[in-house]
């Protein structure tokens, strides 16, 4: 089957190789381009909180024994092969992160390594929890204004059977670029959150993992 992977290096390669060992064609389709930039962060860090595996490139060594709250499992992998000796992972979305950190009720400053406008809501809602919250961006998630050429081809030839969403910010990338042939295309949602970004065109059917993991994703389709 032709799967039309839709996340950000180097994400979609990663993804890709697991398609393949599954039996499957992987076709390439990032929708955003990741920009690390400066990571200008405060001193006196009591915790960090990561909701992307994208930020992770952008912290320094000197952190690597600071506590990490991170959302899900695959970030916390990222952070724990890059040094970072406390990780917590929420297993889940911006929900089971707030849990877990409400639950922690660590004192002290927690900074939150984020994407551009990404992280607002969280940060509303611990700051209004009662926690010192600083939001820092790392990172840049700019949208392409074309698919690569393979991509575009197999989606106008009929040739993809399903196509994976990783990100709601992805998604509605994925719609600006007006694609074609997605009525025949089966969607594949990471969250509710995602499956409801992709609204903006027809799809065959828009389906949701069970569990907001590539595993649980991936298992709609195994």
């Amino acid at each position: 089957m032709k799967i039309l992977v839709t996340r950000p290096e180097p994400g979609a390669s990663a993804t890709a190789a697991r398609l393949v060992a599954m039996g499957h064609e992987p076709v390439l389709a990032p929708c955003l381009a990741i920009t690390p930039l400066p990571a200008r962060l405060p001193e006196n860090i009591s915790a960090l909180i990561i909701t992307s595996g994208q930020a992770v490139v952008a912290l320094p060594h000197a952190l690597h024994a600071t506590p990490v709250f991170c959302v899900g499992d695959a970030t916390g992998g990222k952070l724990r092969a890059a040094g970072f000796t406390r990780v917590e992972s929420a297993s889940g979305d911006a929900t089971d992160l707030y849990r877990l950190i409400a639950e922690r009720r660590l004192a002290g400053l927690h900074v939150m390594a984020v994407g551009e406008r990404h992280g607002l809501a969280l940060a509303r809602q611990l700051r209004a929890a009662g926690f010192a919250v600083q939001r820092r961006t790392v990172y840049a998630a700019r949208p392409l204004r074309a698919l690569p050429e393979p991509a575009a081809t197999a989606l106008a030839g009929g040739k993809i059977a399903a196509a994976l969403f990783y990100s709601a910010e992805s998604a509605r990338a994925f719609i600006r670029l007006h694609p074609v042939g997605t009525d025949k295309i089966t969607a594949y949602a990471l969250s509710p959150a995602v499956a409801a970004a992709l609204g903006g065109l027809p799809w065959r059917a828009i389906r949701v993992a069970l569990a907001p993991t590539e595993a649980d994703l991936m298992a709609l389709f195994s």
